[in-house]
């Protein structure tokens, strides 16, 4: 019997549902969008029209993998971030919504951190681990006058970003260089207003318990944060002084219950005003600091 779009949309939102999926109906729509290769309004517009079968068997095959666990991001190939639709690869992290606190708090506050007088044709801004490039892309988009270097230490991941700065039609203002965050910073990559960074940070222990869909899927190079997590916290915090500009911030995702411990670990660096920011869920999740002069 012919299915229309929305039949189909529903079935397949029913079915994630029943596997505690915890976004069914995003994850629905944006499969039978990638299946159909309609755009989300596209996809509102034609929901009463007929599903070809060809359509219907794709959306169906996508929604098996999904039901072995592998992301949607994976699937489709890219995920929304801060309102900007990002490539993704398994080479990367999926871009988190808990992440949006440190990008929008770095977007309110770069600003505020440039040199008197200066506007913000001067601002350069690091993306450290940056992967897809997710933050850095945000902040660029956010001050077309600005410059950004995304930055990590996997040649993979800087492929990613790099697609995605065409994407945005970012080049040259926004450019990749390979950083290994947790080697000291050589001057050779100038000089920052802002640094902003979400490294690894699951303990090394914690890795086999995670959720298999982060587990089996995500590159363990970008979650592995070292015995107790906090392994690119003490590089970052010790090697990255220098190649801040007077005035400059240093802002930093966290995991649960690791606010205090980085607050810590920044404090014994000689990090100054450390200002700690709650996500949506009420989780300590970013920070900032900046230097004693």
């Amino acid at each position: 019997m012919p299915q229309r779009y929305n039949d189909v949309y529903l079935d397949i939102r029913r079915r994630l549902l029943r596997i505690g999926v915890t976004q069914p109906e995003l994850e629905a729509r944006e499969i039978v969008c990638y299946a159909a290769g309609k755009s989300r309004s596209e996809f509102r517009r034609d929901m009463t029209m007929y599903i070809t079968p060809e359509t219907e068997r794709a959306a169906y095959a996508l929604l098996e993998r999904r039901m072995d666990g592998e992301p949607l991001a994976y699937i489709t190939g890219e995920w929304e971030f801060m309102g900007h639709d990002i490539e993704i690869t398994s080479s990367v992290l999926i871009p988190r919504a808990d992440t949006e606190i440190l990008c929008e708090k770095a977007i309110e506050m770069l600003p505020d951190v440039l040199e008197t007088g200066s506007d913000m044709s001067s601002a350069r801004v690091l993306d450290l681990c940056c992967g897809s490039g997710c933050i850095g892309i945000s902040i660029a988009l956010a001050y077309p006058d600005s410059s950004v270097i995304l930055g990590d230490v996997s040649s993979a991941a800087l492929q990613v970003a790099r697609r995605n700065i065409r994407r945005h039609s970012l080049s040259p203002r926004v450019a990749c260089v390979q950083v290994d965050a947790l080697k000291p910073a050589t001057i050779s990559l100038g000089h920052f207003d802002m640094i902003v960074c979400n490294p690894p940070y699951i303990p090394s222990g914690d890795i086999a318990g995670l959720d298999r869909s982060v587990r089996d899927f995500e590159p363990l190079l970008a979650l592995d944060g070292g015995g107790d997590g906090l392994d690119f916290y003490r590089a970052i915090a010790s090697g990255f002084k220098l190649i801040l500009k007077r005035g400059g911030v240093l802002m930093l995702e966290v995991g649960i219950g690791q606010a205090k411990a980085v607050e810590t670990i920044l404090q014994e660096n000689g990090w100054r005003d450390i200002e700690i920011y709650r996500d949506l869920s009420g989780v300590q999740r970013a920070i900032k600091c900046g230097l004693i002069q």
